[in-house]
């Protein structure tokens, strides 16, 4: 008993949720993106948080030029227009 609640506290605590950002100013390709990988994230039943930065001085502190970008934990992934294939590689490498 002492070995499994071990090993499920140990799952809990070790297992972290993907954070998830689409940084873009609220044009028709960020909008696409966040949909895109709001299904993605469904599809694959992902535990993920997904969020949306549309304050551009936050944006300018990733120094992305390209948007929509793709952040993952903190650091960029990706950027410009991503396919859900695409999307589904970056988020399961």
């Amino acid at each position: 008993m002492f070995v499994v609640l071990r090993i499920t506290f140990n799952k809990i605590i070790n297992s972290q949720i993907m954070k998830i950002k689409v940084l873009g100013t609220g044009c028709a390709g960020c909008k696409a993106l966040y949909t895109t990988v709001e299904q993605v994230v469904k599809e694959l039943a992902m535990e993920a948080e997904v969020t949306k930065e549309e304050d551009l001085m936050k944006i300018m502190e990733y120094n992305v030029m390209t948007l929509p970008a793709l952040v993952v934990d903190g650091k960029v992934v990706a950027k410009g227009k991503l396919s859900a294939k695409e999307v589904k590689d970056v988020l399961t490498k």
